[in-house]
């Protein structure tokens, strides 16, 4: 079992254990250890989103680093993706990203990528906390000239514009397109609008003022509402929501109607299918992407993998077999012939570049999927624990599959970052399986002593 590494880097409070400065600083001196490779001089390159905390960890890990002998790459804010593309572009050893994603401002996280841009296997991060706990590197101390250096690496946000880009295709351009644009008050709040701007759309920028402490609050992927309503106040002709650190993306169409990351996944892979360039015919999404999905693969001669829940896991779904496009269904998308893992900037291109190529509004594309009612509760549980060893909680469970008849499915899960056991449930009445949710989440919540979190 790992102690600090959960389904997407180091996460927490910030200036709490793990993720206090002192933390950072032992990371970064275990991660510098082991991304060393034999070359003179090694490069590490460190990002973060917009949090006020990331400068305390910023600071703390490029000590840690410097401290080992490895020179740091500092690019300041900028998406995830972005710092995954950086690092492999400049053939550093590693590239590490502060942010936590779509938690609020005052939760921070570490996460590292390999020099080839994709994230870390779990065997790493055991390797990264061995070291840590077990001290065995705190007597090596490299002095004088062997002392790590940093330097700042000024044009990286225009680096990954022109990345960005490049993507597009060259014979379409964004003319024409009048597009909301939320940017979580994150990492792209810079990055995201130069690009669909110089493509040349009409951009309603809206999430574009960080002060260290408004990332994602009431605005971004998690919230699309407000965007929304600016969509439909500006007569948009499409609202595109990133979240703290851009790796995802939510859309909403013309009307203001949200279009989740199982659509835009069902969108992509069925042009890609037309196109014939969807490798395998398959598309790569976890288990808890709807079953309509599968449906409008199924009728467009194509198939759906499920793995768990983590863009990682699909990434290494994908890798494995060979295929070149994934995502879930909170809107992280990995388009595999162009980046390494989830960009929310890219995969929106990808998505205007089919209503430009087709002519069709994002209302139109989505039709291709009919998304089955879906509803998720959560308990907070004391610790963990396999449910379906608790007899009264497995019979619950097991009458509410049988009353689904196959029509429909219930998925039981912990999640990687909280103590919450996700009851999952999809069906054709959303009344009905919304009250078996609750059932199973009352059950669990009694035999363990749990709290109902709705």
């Amino acid at each position: 079992m790992k102690k600090l590494f959960g389904t997407d880097g180091v996460r927490g409070v910030a200036n709490v254990y793990p993720m206090t400065a002192e933390m950072a600083m032992q990371i970064g001196r275990a991660a510098a250890y082991i991304f060393k490779n034999g070359k003179k001089r090694h490069r590490i390159v460190i990002g973060k989103d917009t949090r006020l905390s990331g400068y305390m960890l910023e600071s703390a890990l490029m000590a840690g680093i410097c401290s080992m002998g490895v020179d740091v790459l500092l690019v300041g804010p900028l998406p995830t993706p972005g710092i995954a593309n950086i690092t492999s572009s400049m053939r550093a050893d590693a590239g590490v990203v502060i942010s936590a994603s779509h938690n609020p401002f005052e939760d921070n996280g570490i996460k590292f990528f390999s020099r080839d841009g994709f994230k870390l296997p779990d065997e790493t991060e055991l390797m990264i906390e061995e070291l840590i706990f077990s001290k065995r590197i705190d007597s090596l101390r490299p002095t004088a000239k062997e002392v790590g250096k940093a330097y700042r690496i000024d044009d990286a946000q225009g680096r990954f514009v022109v990345f960005l880009k490049s993507t597009f295709p060259k014979d379409l351009d964004l003319s024409g397109l009048k597009i909301v644009l939320d940017c979580a008050n994150g990492a792209a709040y810079k990055v995201a609008p130069a690009v669909f701007e110089e493509l040349g759309a009409e951009v309603i920028p809206i999430g574009v003022k960080p002060n260290g402490t408004n990332i994602n609050a009431d605005c971004g992927s998690l919230h699309p509402g407000v965007m929304s309503e600016a969509v439909k106040q500006h007569g948009a002709d499409l609202g595109i929501a990133l979240d703290g650190d851009a790796d995802r993306v939510i859309f909403v169409d013309e009307y203001g109607n949200v279009v989740d990351g199982d659509k835009i996944m069902a969108i992509c892979a069925t042009d890609m299918l037309k196109q014939g360039t969807l490798k395998h015919n398959t598309l790569v999404a976890t288990v808890m992407s709807n079953m309509g999905l599968d449906i409008a693969m199924k009728r467009a001669g194509g198939e759906v993998i499920k793995t768990a829940v983590g863009d990682r896991y699909v990434v290494e779904e994908m890798l494995k077999g060979g295929y070149n496009l994934g995502g879930e269904q909170s809107g992280h998308m990995i388009f595999l012939d162009h980046n390494t893992t989830g960009d929310g900037i890219l995969s929106a291109l990808q998505v205007l570049a089919i209503m430009q190529r087709r002519q069709k509004r994002l209302s139109e594309l989505a039709l291709v999927m009919h998304s089955l009612p879906q509803v998720l509760v959560n308990v907070r549980l004391p610790q963990k624990t396999d449910v379906m060893q608790i007899p009264e909680v497995a019979k619950v469970i097991t009458d509410v599959e049988e009353k689904l008849k196959g029509e429909g499915r219930v998925l039981i899960r912990w999640s990687g970052t909280e103590p919450l056991l996700r009851i999952m449930l999809e069906g054709n009445d959303e009344a009905t399986i919304r009250n078996w949710a609750n059932e199973i989440a009352q059950t669990a919540s009694a035999a363990l002593g749990g709290e109902n979190r709705g």
